[in-house]
């Protein structure tokens, strides 16, 4: 039995917040920096980690209710919360990359075995990818105290990948767990958000290219 309280699902929110906010900012300010296909793998991706989120916090509070345990909602959090991280992470690859081949889009084939271990790995996977390039970026902005930032981002998306091996039925690992989480969404919502007003937006990323 899960041991949650109304406060402790409440402040599950809070990371998704600022996910959101993070993702909302980059959709806007790399938007013409985008091919197409690459800027609709990377919003479609960060909608689904977005939508994952809030899905699995609304479970949560569902449960500390009383109201119901909707499993689905919780069942469903780590397959599209990874694959979403996966496919920002890809879009925003093929954008520091340049314009993609037809032939070089990929399709996210479902996993053949159960478990979360997979889904951890994609998930840490996209969001590495993510964090490696606006690193990239930061230097390019003449910022380089701002990929701190972004790795403290990623170390705790490594950390959170370690405790979702462990028993969430426990009041104290949950708690660890959103603290971690609040902080490495926390820290890319501040890393973007510096990068915005450091211009992002009119950053040139390959030369010869006007941003």
């Amino acid at each position: 039995m899960n041991d949650f309280s109304v406060s402790m699902a409440l402040v599950d929110y809070v990371p998704v917040i600022f996910f959101a906010l993070a993702s909302a900012i980059l959709v806007r300010d790399l938007y013409s920096k985008m091919e197409k296909g690459a800027f609709a793998l990377f919003s479609a991706g960060v909608i689904d980690v977005t939508i994952a989120g809030v899905l699995k916090a609304t479970w949560k509070l569902l449960y500390a209710l009383g109201a119901c345990d909707f499993t689905a909602l919780n069942a469903m959090f780590f397959p599209v919360q990874s694959i979403g991280f996966l496919l920002a992470g890809i879009g925003i690859l093929i954008m520091l990359m340049g314009k993609p081949s037809k032939k070089t889009f990929l399709s996210v084939a479902p996993p053949v075995f159960s478990g979360t271990f997979v889904f951890v790995g994609l998930m840490v996977a996209g969001l590495g990818i993510m964090d490696a390039i606006l690193c990239i970026i930061a230097a390019k902005l003449k910022k380089p105290g701002y990929i701190a930032i972004f790795v403290l981002s990623f170390v705790c998306s490594l950390c959170m990948g370690y405790l979702s091996s462990k028993n969430f039925a426990e009041s104290a690992m949950n708690w660890i767990a959103e603290g971690t989480n609040v902080v490495g969404q926390g820290s890319l919502l501040v890393g973007v958000y510096l990068l915005h007003k450091g211009g992002l937006k009119d950053v040139q990323l390959h030369e010869g290219v006007n941003a």
